[in-house]
């Protein structure tokens, strides 16, 4: 019998970008880039542990926006078009470079690559949700939800429908993907606050994911730490993270990512071919941009971008195996270690965001595949399992009440409320209270039910998380703060036209199908009392 148990979580979410109103916008290349790079890698990698036999378990959460982009036709269009001109673009590389013996190899390696993402594309029909929910329904895949657009929770614990709303919308939009409810939830950036719990027991939610000092700062001090979940007063269960697996993989100074040997992030052919020859492959007013062909490695020179020795794919893939074996190795390490101090089986909980694995880490699916197959064949020590099957198994755990925490800087919520983005709280408070306000009416006419229901949509939008973490680490600042800006516009404009008792149509109808996320969505649901039930709607 195993000694305990490691669940690898993976955190799959991207801010909604859609934008039906321009040709062309740079962000929505997040979502393709994941797609080329993370999504599909990991479908491939399943489908090929499912092939040969392995009976891999894995938590992962799908965001409602992520889900929302995955799924919608005009994003889908776009995104083969995208990978048509990567595939232009790669053939021209094997063209240009027939005497350059290394960069044809590469070029070449990526068009095997381009070749697989694109079967698997059309194997599902541009829906890779389905795909995921294959692995859901046979129990290889544990699929998590999220906030409904990932808004900060413990920055609107003083409107409790604000919290409420992103829970309920996230399940209801859950269960109409997958035809089940969810068991657990990634919470926001991991963010929790005391009193929570009970809104996600509330939801019929089983378990959630918290940062580790949330366990390890609970009350009372939970006997095993952060190496077995703890219920809270709702009875929903906490998983904490565990560092030493974390920091192997996230830490920049000793995390695998990082290795010499893997490709270099930083330089792309994007920035660095001839312009006229890169000209069609990157933005359309001219200005570079990644491509997502690199053809160097980290090496071992440090702050010099310059002087990076070639990358090779073979050496990189070798050294995936590596690492997956030495992760094994300090699992099997630790768990021996704390099942013997504990006196029973520990789970250690590995999450992480899953655009790490292909995106950031290009190797990352390869560590992945690796790691499954090497503790499936090559140890007895601990069993992969998904959180989900873990407390099937182990129905009785330690009751605590947990820290206020999220896994951001210094670990609470300074990173989403700092100088940066301070200015967005007062705004997005007032057009809460306003949604409050406007959730206790009782539409008039089919015209007022969709203008309280997108109201609540731009609401929901204006809160993501996304926007105040961009603001802070400064990258794609204009962008952030055009969209927080864009939604409160939209969300007030449709509040003061209600109020006049002028609904502008044709401006709904814009609003609409820019913004077409959660499309059942139903505004009543901002009537939430702690107290239970639903409040009774009026008139003006």
């Amino acid at each position: 019998m195993a000694l305990g148990y490691v669940a690898l979580v993976l955190h799959a979410h991207l801010p909604f970008v859609r934008h039906p109103e321009r040709d062309y916008v740079l962000e929505e290349e997040w979502l393709y880039e994941a797609i080329t790079e993370t999504y599909i890698p990991l479908l491939r990698v399943f489908e090929g542990l499912q092939r040969d036999g392995i009976d891999f378990k894995l938590t992962m959460s799908l965001t409602p926006p992520l889900v929302s982009m995955l799924r919608d036709p005009l994003l889908q269009e776009r995104y083969a078009e995208h990978l048509g001109k990567l595939e232009e673009l790669i053939v021209k590389e094997i063209e240009n470079n027939q005497h350059n013996g290394h960069i044809r190899y590469l070029a070449e390696f990526y068009h095997q690559e381009f070749t697989k993402i694109r079967q698997t594309w059309e194997q599902y029909n541009g829906d890779l949700i389905s795909g995921f929910k294959q692995f859901l329904e046979s129990n290889n895949l544990e699929i998590m939800t999220s906030g409904a657009t990932h808004g900060y929770l413990p920055l609107m614990k003083m409107y409790p429908q604000a919290v409420w709303s992103q829970i309920k919308v996230a399940c209801d939009h859950y269960q109409e993907t997958f035809g089940r409810p969810p068991k657990g939830i990634w919470l926001p950036e991991c963010a929790y606050y005391e009193g929570l719990e009970t809104m996600l027991a509330q939801a019929g939610l089983r378990y959630f994911i918290i940062d580790g000092h949330g366990v390890l700062y609970a009350h009372p001090r939970p006997r095993y730490g952060t190496y077995a979940p703890v219920f809270t007063e709702a009875g929903v269960a906490a998983f904490g993270r565990d560092h030493e697996s974390s920091s192997q993989v996230w830490s920049s100074k000793m995390g695998y990512p990082s290795d010499p040997e893997y490709r270099e992030f930083y330089k792309d052919l994007g920035w660095e071919a001839d312009y006229d020859y890169i000209k069609p492959y990157i933005m359309p007013n001219g200005q570079r941009k990644n491509t997502g062909i690199k053809y160097h490695k980290i090496t071992n020179i440090q702050g010099n971008m310059e002087d990076k020795a070639f990358y090779d794919p073979y050496w990189a893939k070798e050294k995936a195996a590596e690492h997956a074996g030495n992760f094994m190795y300090n699992r099997e390490q630790q768990i021996a270690h704390l099942a013997n101090m504990m006196q029973r089986s520990p789970i250690v909980v590995a999450p992480y965001d899953a655009e790490l694995f292909g995106h950031w880490w290009y190797e990352g699916p390869w560590f992945i595949d690796y790691l499954f197959r090497k503790a499936w064949y090559d140890q007895s020590t601990f069993d992969m399992v998904h959180l989900a099957d873990y407390l099937r198994y182990n129905p009785t755990q330690q009751l605590c009440r947990l820290s206020q925490s999220s896994w951001g800087y210094k670990g609470f919520h300074e990173f989403w409320l700092n100088d940066a983005n301070t200015w967005i709280y007062p705004h997005l408070h007032e057009a809460t209270e306003r949604m409050i306000e406007l959730s206790n009416i009782e539409p008039a006419d089919e015209l007022e039910q969709r203008a309280l229901n997108q109201a609540a949509r731009e609401l929901l939008l204006a809160q993501s998380s996304d926007w105040a973490f961009i603001m802070r680490t400064g990258t794609m600042v204009p962008y952030a703060v055009e969209r927080t800006k864009t939604h409160l516009l939209r969300f007030n404009q449709i509040y003061d036209d209600f109020q006049l008792g002028t609904i502008n149509a044709t401006f709904l109808d814009s609003v609409e199908t820019m913004d077409n996320i959660f499309p059942n969505l139903d505004y009543r649901v901002y009537r939430f009392s702690e107290n239970g039930g639903e409040r009774t709607g009026n008139r003006k």
